[in-house]
């Protein structure tokens, strides 16, 4: 059984136009405030501002078949493309303001309203709303495809399914031509492509803001004025991007709320007081707080260094007309502030209070820096006496490599190794038996490198380098 507290909540709901008491849930949600207060108006006006997709879009369309429609219901309007459901969201004289707002002239062409939604109706409008999320997901794919320099925002479907419109942000003319073909051929639908700013794509998706709100752009805000970082500077906000940022990458909006209260207030304040001089030494202007009415300074000298001075506003006059004359105070007042001084040299404090485990030392590896190797190969060879090592073996690997880098100490080694075979009689001899076959003219056949056969020569022409001597080990 119903009560009269239950039907007064359902009439805030029908006039906030959504499911919710406070209309939160609906984009850009009106309160109707007359729909209690007129029973019976006697010449009501005939244009209705209707909602698409919870608010997302509006519109006002004309009321010619005379139906007894009222805030909240749903309808079926006329559109260029067949038909659309939307819900009412405001009726009577506030529609004809919002539209003096929207500077909408009532002569202009009005779609109709053709009648009242049925359940069937609405039946087909949920299914175009869950068919728009992966329809979304695929025009991006597609676009991507094309390497288009847009990003696709949101995706809306007519209550009929007959039409999808894509709105989407780009920083400068799209040439999407192609695009609108082939989402014609995968969607089979009629393809709009609007392009909306920055702003317009926050206030159609919706958000929490950072104060814990929703977006006022997708609440209650429908001009989007400009906003510079003048606005924070004159609210005495630091300058910090990532706080004065909204979700849409610009600045806040909110920035502009107060900001004609601040002007106003900053008119009381004395103009160039930035410095003042003052017998202690020159005093700079480090903040101004606007609800006490106080100026905050700092001396710079090794004295007064670390003091800062609160002055109050009316006291300032004084003072520049002190200075305008050649004059100094003694001092600016009393001191609002002392710093303590610290100390320069602060050793580490655990403010932490907690426990710090140590810090593990990490294991080097077996390979070592490559430099640091070098290094050492370096020296050690360095320190070698030739005559004192051993029959050499021939490197491999690694260290054949390094050596290969290191040409000082190759040459060297090849200035100790003898010259001829004379000098080493262990060193085999070339015999007629190691010289490649010669032809009819009796030179040595060249081979595919045509180069000249040389015993002192490897196949490529280069100095083959020699053995060093082998002594017998014992």
């Amino acid at each position: 059984m119903f009560t009269d507290n239950d039907n007064n909540i359902q009439q805030e709901q029908k006039k906030s136009g959504c499911g919710c008491k406070s209309g939160g849930c609906n984009k850009l949600s009106t309160f109707d405030w007359l729909e209690d207060r007129i029973s019976v108006d006697p010449t009501p006006y005939d244009i209705y501002e209707i909602s698409f997709k919870n608010g997302s879009r509006k519109d006002f369309y004309r009321n010619i078949h005379k139906l007894d429609i009222h805030t909240g219901d749903w309808v079926i309007v006329t559109t260029s493309s067949g038909y659309d459901v939307g819900q009412i969201s405001l009726t009577g004289d506030l529609v004809r303001l919002q539209m003096k707002k929207k500077n909408y002239r009532e002569d202009r062409d009005i779609f109709e309203i053709q009648r009242l939604a049925n359940d069937r109706d609405l039946e087909k409008l949920t299914e175009a709303r869950a068919m728009e999320l992966s329809a979304l997901h695929k025009a991006k794919n597609l676009a991507t495809s094309l390497k288009l320099d847009m990003k696709l925002g949101d995706v809306e479907y007519q209550g009929d399914k007959r039409k999808a419109t894509f709105y989407y942000t780009a920083e400068g003319r799209v040439d999407f031509r192609e695009l609108v073909k082939i989402y014609a051929r995968e969607f089979r639908v009629k393809i709009e492509m609007r392009q909306i700013g920055i702003r317009q794509e926050s206030s159609r998706i919706g958000g929490i803001a950072s104060c814990g709100r929703e977006l006022c752009c997708s609440s209650w805000l429908t001009n989007f004025s400009s906003v510079t970082t003048e606005a924070a500077r004159y609210q005495n906000i630091a300058i910090n991007q990532s706080k004065l940022t909204g979700l849409c990458g610009r600045l806040k909006c909110c920035l502009n709320f107060e900001l004609d209260t601040y002007i106003d207030a900053l008119e009381d304040f004395p103009k160039d007081a930035e410095r003042l001089e003052t017998k202690q030494g020159t005093a700079i202007l480090i903040k101004t707080d606007i609800f006490k009415g106080l100026l905050y300074y700092s001396i710079r000298n090794d004295v007064e260094k670390n003091r800062v001075y609160a002055v109050h506003k009316d006291n300032i006059d004084d003072i520049l007309a002190q200075n305008q004359r050649g004059e100094k105070p003694e001092s600016l007042g009393v001191v609002q502030y002392i710093k303590e001084d610290v100390d320069e040299n602060v050793d580490f404090a655990d403010v932490t209070g907690q426990i710090e485990l140590p810090v593990s030392k990490k294991k080097k590896k077996k390979g070592g820096n490559r430099q640091n190797s070098g290094s050492k190969d370096r020296e050690r060879f360095a320190n070698q006496d030739p005559k004192q090592s051993g029959p050499q073996e021939k490197p491999s690997g690694k260290e054949g490599q390094r050596q290969k880098n290191y040409p000082n100490q190759q040459q060297q080694k090849h200035q100790q190794k003898p010259r001829s075979n004379e000098q080493d009689p262990n060193r085999p001899k070339h015999t007629d038996q190691n010289k490649p076959a010669a032809d009819q003219s009796g030179q040595p056949k060249l081979g595919n490198n045509k180069k000249r056969w040389d015993k002192n020569r490897n196949f490529r022409g280069n100095r083959r380098p020699e053995r060093p001597p082998q002594k017998d080990q014992q």
